[in-house]
């Protein structure tokens, strides 16, 4: 169903793709392979030393500008456009829209500001555990180009979308998850309220007869949305879908406590346990089967990943944590938690909730590093002394882990978590995950 849908997306258009990192490619060898376009080409901001031949190419800074020369404009994830779409001769989509087209009835989406990629990857694993057919693409796994082979009538699609992929799509998943909402990528979005905007996607085309499981503060307003909607919410009985007292999941009347031997950490992965517990017993999965499908799971890499011991410190790198409530998330989490390392690429959002919380923890030392870190150790002085006096501020990551491997208590843990992006010294949070790793186990830091 994609290439028949994309072959008649792209006949006898001009097509271009904006962008030509991963999805770009994956795009272009399904575009290539159903043919029956008028002209195609590739415009990226960065030279492409294997440009495959036969497309017009449109490299540097002025990219963009080739955009109206085109029909349609599939544009990949992450590139901020110069100009709204409706300035635009040309029609913008995207490989999620296209994916979407073809296939919405069987896509589960799930998106949030954080948990989506434990909470899909989770109840893909859930899924296979149970015998269920499926596949697991989008912002996580393999371009959703790719995954055509992989899908028969009776597969279930579980997808990761980010803001990035939400933002202009007019289509939604027949089964939407919002898992929650915070500050990000305002660099990206400027104002929390586009961000948020542009979140809702994930339900704002749904139809009649859709799902959508919500976390209580981000349920759309009446009207909003055309499908069925069920309430996310913790410890809360009259909640559609629930978690009560950090070990019993909910979905309606039916329950299941939680294995004692699961690997994830933290009452916001025993909430997504329970989102992964209403859909799976929706799909027919038995609650057997779920548990041990929770109990297997194995947590993915910079998200309260268990590094081991160093130097008789226990270290933890929770790399992805790029805002206010994950850092607060992971300290909840581990209240072991001796020193703390936070601090990376300013984008903007407010730490006044991270600080509020931060004076009253009774994590000993915090660690700020990097641009929002300097940020954050200036805000803190209005807190006063009781809060400044665990402060110390550093240059780096490099720096960060040198000063906790000094400050840390034996068989305490320090945590990376630094409720900010990467961007500014790092490719991405993996990258910056990765390089913490070496320090602890380097003499890098020493």
């Amino acid at each position: 169903m994609l290439l028949q849908v994309l072959k008649e997306m792209i006949a006898q258009r001009k097509v271009l793709l904006l962008g030509f990192g991963r999805e770009g490619r994956a795009l272009y060898r399904r575009i290539t392979q159903v043919g029956g376009y008028a002209a195609l080409g590739i415009a990226d901001q960065n030279p492409i030393a294997d440009a495959p031949e036969q497309v017009v190419l449109h490299i540097g800074a002025d990219y963009q500008q080739a955009m109206n020369a085109y029909d349609l404009v599939f544009k990949s994830p992450g590139i901020v456009l110069e100009k709204d779409p409706v300035e635009l001769s040309c029609r913008v989509t995207s490989l999620t829209e296209l994916f979407l087209t073809a296939y919405r009835d069987r896509c589960i989406g799930i998106t949030g500001t954080k948990g989506k990629s434990t909470t899909s990857s989770l109840l893909y694993h859930v899924l296979q555990t149970a015998g269920v057919p499926s596949v697991l693409g989008g912002n996580i796994g393999i371009p959703m180009a790719d995954l055509y082979e992989r899908i028969a009538e009776d597969t279930v699609i579980v997808l990761e979308i980010g803001v990035h992929q939400l933002q202009y799509i007019t289509v939604s998943p027949k089964t939407a998850v919002f898992l929650n909402l915070y500050e990000e990528h305002l660099d990206h979005y400027g104002t929390f309220a586009y961000y948020a905007y542009c979140k809702e996607n994930i339900y704002r085309h749904q139809q009649p007869h859709d799902l959508l499981y919500c976390d209580e503060p981000s349920l759309p307003a009446a009207g909003d949305c055309a499908a069925t909607v069920l309430r996310i919410a913790m410890d809360d009985r009259n909640a559609d879908v629930s978690l009560h007292n950090g070990n019993t999941v909910r979905s309606g009347s039916a329950s299941m406590v939680l294995p004692e031997d699961m690997t994830l950490t933290g009452l916001h992965n025993r909430l997504n346990c329970a989102v992964v517990y209403a859909v799976a017993r929706r799909l027919g999965v038995t609650d057997a089967a779920i548990a041990q499908g929770i109990r297997s799971f194995q947590p993915l890499p910079h998200r309260l990943e268990m590094l081991g011991e160093c130097e008789g410190i226990r270290w933890v790198n929770d790399s992805i944590s790029t805002a206010c409530e994950t850092c607060i998330q992971a300290l909840n989490s581990l209240p072991d938690t001796d020193t703390v390392l936070i601090g990376g690429m300013d984008r903007g959002i407010c730490y006044t909730p991270l600080l509020t919380y931060l004076a009253e923890a009774a994590v000993p030392h915090i660690i700020l590093m990097s641009d929002s870190g300097r940020r954050i150790a200036e805000e803190a002085k209005s807190f006063g002394t009781a809060l400044t006096e665990r402060i110390l501020l550093v240059k780096d990551l490099t720096e960060a882990v040198a000063a906790a491997k000094q400050i840390t208590s034996k068989g305490k843990i320090a945590l990376l978590s630094p409720a900010a992006a990467s961007y500014n010294e790092y490719r991405n949070f993996e990258a910056r995950g990765e390089h913490f790793k070496q320090l602890v186990f380097s003499s890098q830091a020493n």
